[in-house]
């Protein structure tokens, strides 16, 4: 896709120079082709966005109430993907006020998101926000697209499915599961004609916007990698003072599994190289077998740092003005959606965690297949910080475990 990006970006700065009337009649035949594509990507989100979120809040509630030290475990996840969001929102906003998209460039950007006609979703007053929070009829509330209603539905259906007698909890949880396995292969299906849509998309930004889209797309990328690299900086310290671990011990640990994250894209084949790297830390660390397994499952701390900067900075092309309540409510959806991650390579699911923030924040959604198509090189980025973010919680979470309790007594 990123190819295809960059193919169609050539071809669009090229079209001019053809015949006016060849050159309108490529455009004629691909721009609905890059719509079509942004529909099927579009319509697998809703449904897919409600199942891993049951499935996943069902499961993880289930093993929260199992022991204590996966329910510390969860409270530890929570509490950084909260911190993440907020450094995601913060840095992006620094980012924006010293290096601003140029007019030129966001005008570019907008013009070759005409395609897509997304509409901006007009944000009622805070109280009847926070009214409307809890929906009335979830049904009436998926039909007319309301996100946030839907995941606040979403998420106190799982946390009721995992108070039910096992048999029924077992139907409903795998019935979601089931669902979200058939969606991902839709969605998989709709990637594989990625390169197709994303030169049909790409060509139209480049004859619409010229060079000043692709310089844009340049500082998109800027953004999305380097709020990343700034988290896992970061998390040394944190490792060092939470973690009551040695900076160089820690380093050395978390290293091979870095490795694998950036030659696999995914934080689950890094599993084994974090176990065997944690492993080797000094000081007693029983439990470490139940919380890096489950930290790999549930906590990826670069998605709600990263969403809210995609959506911030889609915001600020957009020239949509993004007031307190509508960022409390990205900030609150990028943690919620966090847990509807699973571990495949993010260009998966970017969709199913900037949508959602996207409608509840009044932004448009038409730039965001264009960021899908570079999100190969952010996505490098994103798993290096979720395992080292792995590595890190679970050294604070085992530190405070009793190293004389037996494992399977916890």
């Amino acid at each position: 896709m990123a190819a295809s990006l960059l193919a169609g970006l050539l071809a669009g700065l090229l079209l001019p120079a053809l015949p006016p009337a060849l050159a309108q009649g490529l455009t004629t035949v691909l721009e609905p082709v890059g719509v079509l594509w942004l529909n099927a990507l579009r319509m697998t989100v809703l449904p897919l966005v409600v199942a891993l979120l049951v499935a996943g809040i069902g499961r993880s509630a289930q093993t929260a109430a199992a022991n204590r030290l996966t329910l510390r475990a969860m409270r530890a996840f929570l509490l950084l993907l909260a911190v993440g969001a907020l450094l995601g929102a913060a840095l992006t906003l620094i980012f924006l006020r010293l290096w601003p998209v140029s007019p030129a460039a966001a005008q570019a950007l907008r013009a070759a998101a005409e395609g897509g006609a997304s509409t901006v979703p007009v944000l009622p007053p805070l109280r009847d926000w926070v009214v409307s929070l809890i929906p009335a009829n979830p049904f009436e509330a998926a039909a007319s697209g309301a996100m946030l209603q839907l995941v606040v539905f979403a998420v106190l259906l799982g946390f009721a499915a995992a108070r039910i007698a096992d048999e029924p909890r077992e139907r409903l949880l795998g019935w979601f599961e089931a669902l979200s396995e058939a969606l991902f292969v839709l969605v998989r299906g709709v990637l594989w004609a990625g390169p197709l849509g994303v030169f049909a998309l790409a060509l139209m930004v480049g004859q619409r916007g010229g060079w000043d889209a692709a310089g844009a797309l340049g500082q998109y990328l800027v953004l999305a990698c380097g709020v990343s690299v700034v988290l896992t900086l970061l998390l040394y310290p944190v490792a060092v003072l939470a973690g009551g671990v040695p900076l160089w011990a820690f380093a050395r640990a978390a290293l091979p599994s870095q490795v694998v994250a950036i030659s696999t894209q995914s934080s689950l084949a890094s599993l084994p190289a974090m176990l065997a790297g944690f492993a080797t830390l000094p000081g007693p660390r029983a439990g470490a077998e139940v919380v890096l397994p489950l930290a790999v499952s549930l906590f990826r701390m670069t998605s709600p740092l990263v969403n809210i900067a995609v959506v911030l900075f889609v915001a600020h092309v957009s020239g949509v003005h993004v007031g307190a309540g509508a960022l409390v409510a990205g900030l609150l959806l990028a943690v919620v959606t966090s847990w509807s991650v699973v571990g495949l390579p993010s260009q998966i699911t970017f969709f199913n965690t900037t949508v959602p923030m996207s409608l509840a924040m009044g932004v448009p959604t038409g730039l965001l297949p264009l960021l899908l198509a570079v999100e190969v090189i952010p996505d490098l980025f994103r798993t290096v910080g979720n395992v080292t973010a792995d590595l890190t919680v679970t050294a604070v979470v085992t530190r405070s475990h009793p190293s004389r309790a037996n494992l399977s007594n916890t």
